[in-house]
This record gives structure tokens, C-alpha cells and sequence, in this order.
């Protein structure tokens, strides 16, 4: 993911930033506790395709970079 579009992207919910998983299949927003999925290389920030975060992926700062 191109990254001045990561810089200017926020999670819908809360507004805070996102940060890309390891893997670079979604956005997480530690804030709002959720992951929104990119596909093909879109992310879709719709609070609907969102999942939540388990506790684990909450604390964990590792995951993200």
C-alpha cells in the first residue's frame, strides 16, 4: 500500500490512524478495535466489513507495522 495514502487514511469510527498488517491484507485501528480488509489493494473502511479484534491482537504491537 502506497504510503501517503497510509499516512492520510483513518479509521471511520474513531478517526485515528491505521496501520497496515504484517501481511497487508487490512487496515488495523488499535483505537477502535477493528481490522478493515483491503482488497485488491483498495481498503474498504465500511464499519460493516470490519472485524473486531480479539484481546490478543489489541495488545499486541508487533503485528502491525
Amino acid at each position: 500500500m502506497n504510503k501517503v495514502l497510509l499516512d492520510i487514511l483513518v479509521c471511520p469510527v474513531t478517526k485515528a490512524p491505521l496501520t497496515l498488517s504484517e501481511d497487508g491484507t487490512e487496515l488495523i485501528s488499535k483505537v477502535g478495535g477493528m481490522a478493515y480488509p483491503v482488497r485488491d489493494g483498495i481498503p474498504v473502511l465500511l464499519e460493516t466489513e470490519a472485524r473486531t479484534l480479539n484481546s490478543e491482537e489489541r495488545l499486541d504491537s508487533g503485528s502491525v507495522k
